[in-house]
This record gives structure tokens, sequence and C-alpha cells, in this order.
């Protein structure tokens, strides 16, 4: 994938599903396929998801800022270590072991096997099943706010982020999913889980980043200009979703992925897409 119109579209795709419990990789891959166009692979989903991550630094500078200075100050003064962004800041941290350990074991799997169209459909019908049940469940009992994390369901936020590792999980889908189930409300856990994933996607970006133009990765120009769209993008669907799910249900988007994943399941069983590759021949 070296085109300028190509990378323009992708970061448009990118952007306007980073953040929405659809997968963003997913889209990335399958519109790929569909339009038959090499898969754009890993290394270019993992730079142009720093455009969506700049998004969030600035959307949340005000939240992020509090946090680090929290937790800077509770590394030498014992008393702050209660202060609730400080505890929050060590949660981060600890959220992000399981996808950093995983993604570093699995790294060529990840890369190649893993993003077979069949495994991308059955993850996007099953984790939207999961998303629908775990938002159902929420609705019965009191919602919690995201000050009342604990470790243990920090350590549960990071292994549902470690999740999205497959290609058509999502990463906000599966800690979201994982935030309605442990009882906090939806913009509690939605507001944690792009705040949770800042640090693995910004090292993993910044590590493909010395892949982007050698071999078969994608060149400079057209990757940074995906990473731009998808950073203007990115920002206006975090404010849409925000205020969207203060009000609303998550169920258009567990319907939108069962039904992409039909589909999906259905052109590679037909023949019209090939499972590793884009149109069949």
């Amino acid at each position: 994938m070296t085109g300028w119109i190509h990378a323009a579209v992708l970061g448009l795709l990118q952007g306007l599903t980073e953040f929405l419990p659809v997968s963003s990789s997913a889209h990335l891959r399958v519109f790929s396929a569909l339009l038959g166009w090499p898969d754009p692979g890993a290394a270019f989903t993992a730079v142009t998801q720093l455009g969506t991550e700049s998004a969030v630094l600035i959307y949340f500078r005000r939240d992020i800022a509090a946090i680090l200075g929290a937790w800077a100050a509770s590394l030498v003064s014992p008393e702050r270590r209660k202060d609730p962004n400080a505890r929050l800041g060590w949660f981060v941290i600890v959220g992000t072991l399981p996808i950093g350990v995983l993604g570093a074991a699995f790294q060529d799997t990840i890369e190649t096997s893993l993003r077979d169209l069949r495994l991308t459909a059955a993850a996007l019908i099953v984790f939207g099943l999961i998303l629908y049940v775990a938002d159902r469940s929420r609705a019965i009992r009191y919602a919690k706010p995201i000050s009342e994390l604990t470790f243990p369901h920090a350590l549960a936020y990071g292994f549902a982020q470690s999740l999205a590792l497959l290609p058509g999980v999502s990463r906000s889908g599966g800690t979201i999913s994982a935030g309605l189930a442990l009882g906090y409300g939806r913009e509690a856990a939605a507001r944690y889980s792009f705040l949770l994933a800042m640090p693995a996607v910004l090292a993993s970006g910044g590590l493909e980043l010395l892949k982007i133009g050698e071999g078969p990765a994608p060149a400079w120009g057209p990757t940074l200009l995906a990473t731009a769209i998808a950073f203007v993008v990115g920002y206006a669907v975090i404010a849409w979703f925000l205020r969207y799910i203060s009000g609303n249900s998550f169920t258009p988007f567990v319907v939108y992925r069962i039904v992409l994943g039909v589909v999906l399941l259905g052109l590679v069983t037909v023949g019209i897409l090939a499972p590793g590759a884009g149109p069949a021949g």
C-alpha cells in the first residue's frame, strides 16, 4: 500500500473507527481487500494509530496532565498515593502490561496468520455479542465512576485490551465491554479505554516507525498523510462518541459488527475474497 489515494482512504477509516467499538484494524484490513488493495499491514496500522492517539492526547490534555502530575508526586510523597489521579496513573501502567507482553511474544503471528479474514469476521461477530451482553448487564446495576477502579479491575481491563491484537476485536470494544461487565458506566468505561490505550499504541507506533519505507512496508509520504487525516477525523469522533454514549446504548454498533462479520464470512465462503489477501483470483 503505497498510493496517496489509498493512504487517504485508510487514514479516514482509521480516524472514523479507532474509537468506536467496531475495530479499526478490521476495517483497514477488510476495505483494502474489498477494493483489491494489498493488506496495509500491521506496521501501517500501528503508525496511523499515532494520529488517533495524538487526538486523545489533545482532547484529554487536562486529564492527562492531572494524572501525570499526581502520579509523579506519588513517587516521592506517600500521602499523594491515595489521590485518585495518582492511582489512575498506576492502573494505566498495570493495564498496559498484558498487551505489551503478549504483543512482543506473538508479534510474528499477529502480523501474519491472525490477519486471516475468517478470524476477523468471527471476532467481529463474537465480540459484538459480548459487547451487547455487557451493555445489557450494566443497565441493571449501579454505574460506577472510574474513580472506583481497583487493581484487579485495571488488570482485567488490560487483558481485555490485549484481545485487540486480533483484528476484529476492537481495542475500545474489548476494554469498554470489560468496563461495562465490571459495573462501570458507559462514559467512564470509554474514557478509561481511551487513556489505557495511549502507552501501548504510542510504543507500538514508535517501534513500527522504523519499518516505514523499508521492504514491503508503505512509504513515508502516504503513511504521514494517513496519520494526519486519522488525527483530524479521530478528534471529531472522540467528541461525538462521548456525547452519544452519555444517553444511548451500544446496540447500533453491535448490529453493525454482526452484519459486517456475516457479510465478510459470506464473501470469503463464496470465493469473492481470499482469506489472506484481497479479491480471490
